[in-house]
């Protein structure tokens, strides 16, 4: 089977090529991971460098962490050679120069334990750059190349000689000399380097200052992303913005072959260790899996970086997939369970041109009903002043497993359409289902559905325009229902507007000066007499239907606002002084139930409650209002994020410390008839009066469990173990129980004071001693001399006394 291993995140994926399946995921590191390498002794085993400060070696097939170098500062790259047994390369800042870095060698200190430092640095080159992609390693590890605007460093290990070459600065009939990329050859002495004009130069008899040579391979029209030689060195792959994989043979110009449409443009190129495969990492977040024959393979899809998410979050009620901009005119739906992508539906069935200024449809509006089976969108132009409007309704067919288009409607608003939903119920019939759309000029509509009279059509439905409401001529910019439908919300600038979904009359208006409304939504549950709005002035306000008066409202910048739909909280974020904060409050209450300062310091956009499949238990009491839903956001940079139940420790906790063997063991024929047997056994020794004993050490001892559950080729020595096995068999003193301190004292007494007399007396004093710990007396505890010498009085005899 082959392993396809790739940072995501603070993670390192283990992605199987042959299953197409994600068969673990290493967690540990605190930070972006940066790096990861094959151990060249052991391919069994993985290195990784992170932004946390610390390089760690895994065994990724069972995913336990083997060893934790502690570094301290910031790891940006991470290289590891066949010929250095005991240290890697990093590239580290330079401390007191900003943009500055350094490559440098670590030491990796060897020790019994697990957590160890690796403090001891030697710096190898100096002002490198900070992409993975501008450093190389030669033949053997021979040397290490560098490059840098337009400079190239070959530092040479055993002569530790450094030569430095340059090229020229100026720009001349459209050349950019840049360096943007190295790779070296791995059996010759031969560079090759990427450049921001396109170009490939090949550099030799680089071991001398001044009788270098170089030649020129010239095919892409943009910057080279990345280059990768193949095993044997036979062929060069190189790749850009094209989104074509250029394979050179030979090193030759007229040799060459070309991988084309693939999708989006190259950022990394990777081989295989037996040169069978190579894999290119991608702009819109994929990777293409190709064979040595330049044929495509498979790819991972993970969510797509569009410019612009313009249609929010939304969740598929159908998958619990989110929903959102993918490819242009595209919305892509991602799997959150998988980390994949599941599908992706052309809307705009448009081809996308990428050209510069060019004013093209695009994906801005989208709204599921409530079980998932039908689908709106809007697409627009980008042109500000007259757009092109398309309000789209689309069908979910069970047969084809896909959307299929039911309704185009051609300017459904005379300007932007700001807002849309549907009416949120559970679509018992065709009455019950209304899309309700805003929109600049000043109207929101009614959409509903009717039977269509067009003999010709595939399609027994279509989507009318019910109903155009107004409200003194201002602009409607949001819109929601209530939870039973009987009411909506429109927003028109600073005012909301209550209407009857029934008659479309207006009910009552809520206003609260001075900003318009940025985000209203409706109270759920037992709150869904409670109306929700936001200003942009900084204002979060909470009004009461049933009397319509301002409930009450506090001073906070809410830039997005959003309602469990499973429970009565809504979470709002706030955007002050350059950093997100998180509230989540019930309309109720005027207080939150949760606050979260700081959140991030990027811009949070959009957010989304995800519902689980189960109820999760969760013992934090802070974090009941996650035990049905799950939060997640998006932030400006792009970034999914989502808040987690558990502490940090309890994230990075190594699975070799969490004990990767749980509880809850699979049944199999012997272990039920073990079962069996000792549930029979005790039963026995409870019908014959012995007390049953359970060794409460032997089950809870994390030593035993890891020492027998851990994969032998990760453990540690023996005799390293050896006194942590033994320590957890130990029985300590002060757990004795009473009972355990008594058969002691029974052991050390003589085989004479066993006669039925002293049974009697022992029998009545123990006795007299429970029921004086039955009032709360203490008693007191005889040390063992004291004990014998009881044991001799009681043996005097004392019959003479009788006499008298």
């Amino acid at each position: 089977m082959r392993y396809l291993l790739y940072a995501s995140g603070d993670f390192v994926k283990v992605h199987s090529v042959n299953t197409e399946e994600t068969l673990g995921l290493l967690c540990g590191h605190a930070d972006l991971v940066t790096g990861i390498q094959l151990n060249p002794h052991n391919h069994m085993q993985l290195y990784s460098s992170s932004l946390d400060g610390t390089i760690k070696l895994w065994d990724f097939m069972d995913g336990i962490p083997i060893k934790t170098f502690t570094v301290g500062s910031k790891l940006l790259a991470l290289y590891v050679l066949a010929s250095a047994e005991d240290s890697v390369f990093v590239v580290i800042p330079k401390k007191g120069e900003r943009d500055t870095f350094q490559l440098v060698s670590v030491k990796l200190t060897k020790g019994a334990g697990q957590d160890l430092e690796g403090k001891e640095l030697s710096v190898v080159l100096d002002g490198v750059g900070a992409s993975s992609k501008q450093i190389a390693f030669g033949r053997e590890g021979s040397y290490v190349v560098s490059v840098k605007d337009v400079n190239l460093q070959v530092y040479f290990f055993k002569r530790k000689l450094l030569n430095r070459f340059s090229l020229s600065t100026v720009k001349t009939k459209g050349g950019d000399n840049r360096f943007s990329c190295v790779v070296c050859h791995p059996t010759e002495d031969c560079i090759a380097t990427g450049h921001a004009d396109g170009k490939i130069r090949l550099w030799r008899n680089f071991h001398h200052k001044k009788g270098y040579t170089y030649s020129a391979l010239h095919w892409h029209h943009d910057t080279v992303m990345d280059l990768a030689y193949s095993l044997e060195g036979t062929r060069l792959l190189s790749g850009g913005v094209e989104s074509v994989l250029v394979q050179w043979h030979n090193e030759s110009s007229c040799q060459k072959d070309f991988l084309p449409r693939l999708g989006s443009p190259i950022e990394c190129i990777s081989m295989s260790s037996d040169g069978v495969l190579c894999c290119t990492l991608h702009t819109d977040n994929r990777i293409s899996i190709i064979n040595s024959n330049l044929r495509f393979s498979r790819s991972i899809q993970g969510l797509i970086k569009s410019r612009d998410v313009k249609t929010g979050l939304v969740v598929d009620p159908r998958t619990k997939a989110l929903v959102l901009n993918g490819e242009p005119g595209h919305l892509q739906f991602y799997s959150l369970q998988s980390d994949q992508q599941l599908f992706s539906l052309d809307i705009v069935q448009r081809q996308y041109i990428h050209q510069a200024g060019l004013k093209q449809s695009d994906l801005v509006k989208v709204a599921f009903s409530a079980r998932g089976t039908w689908l709106a969108t809007v697409e627009e132009s980008e042109e500000v002043a007259d757009p092109e409007l398309q309000l789209k309704l689309w069908f979910y067919s069970e047969e084809t497993q896909s959307f299929a288009l039911n309704t185009r409607i051609n300017t459904p608003h005379d300007n932007h359409i700001t807002d849309m939903c549907f009416r949120d119920m559970d679509e018992l019939g065709d009455d019950s289902l209304i899309l309700v759309t805003t929109g600049r000029d000043c109207v929101f509509k009614v959409w509903v559905m009717v039977e269509d009279s067009d003999p010709e059509a595939h399609q027994s439905v279509s989507w009318s325009c019910d109903f155009v409401g107004s409200y003194h001529n201002y602009q409607a910019t949001n819109c929601c229902f209530s939870e039973d439908g009987s009411l909506l919300a429109v927003s028109f600038e600073e005012t909301v507007t209550v209407w009857d979904s029934l008659t479309w009359d207006l009910k009552c208006t809520f206003c609260h000066p001075p900003g318009n409304i940025r985000n209203i939504c409706f109270g759920r549950l037992t709150c869904s007499k409670y109306l929700i709005g936001a200003t942009d002035y900084g204002f979060l306000c909470c009004w009461n239907l049933l009397t319509c008066a301002l409930e009450w409202s506090a001073h906070l910048n809410v830039v997005v606002l959003q309602p469990d739909p499973l429970s009565e909280h809504i979470a709002a974020v706030s955007w002050l002084s350059k950093e997100s904060s998180l509230f989540v409050f019930k309309p109720s209450e005027p207080w939150p139930v949760y606050i979260q300062r700081n959140l991030c310091k990027e811009k949070i956009l959009l957010a989304a409650f995800v519902p689980r499949d189960e109820p999760e238990t969760i013992s934090s009491e802070k974090y009941l209002w996650l035990r049905k839903s799950q939060l997640f956001f998006l932030t400006d940079t792009q970034e999914l994020m989502t808040l987690s139940t558990k502490s940090l420790e309890e994230r990075l906790t190594p699975s070799s410390k969490q004990l990767a063997v749980e509880e809850s063991l699979p049944v199999t024929p012997f272990s039920v008839l073990l079962g069996k047997h000792r549930c029979q056994q005790a039963q026995e020794d409870t019908d014959l009066g012995k007390p049953v004993v359970h060794n409460k050490q032997e089950q809870a001892s994390p030593a035993v469990k890891e020492l027998l559950h851990t994969p032998a080729h990760v453990l540690p020595s023996a005799s390293f173990l050896c006194t942590i096995f033994i320590n957890s068999l130990l029985i300590s003193k002060e757990n004795k129980s009473a009972e355990e301190v008594a058969d002691e004292v029974e052991m050390e007494s003589e085989k004479a004071e066993d006669d039925s007399d002293e049974e009697d007396v022992t029998a009545m004093e123990q006795e007299d001693t429970s029921h004086m710990e039955l009032l709360g007396e203490m008693t007191c505890k005889l040390s063992k001399s004291q004990e014998k010498e009881l044991r001799k009085i009681r043996k005097m005899d004392y019959s003479w006394i009788s006499a008298f």
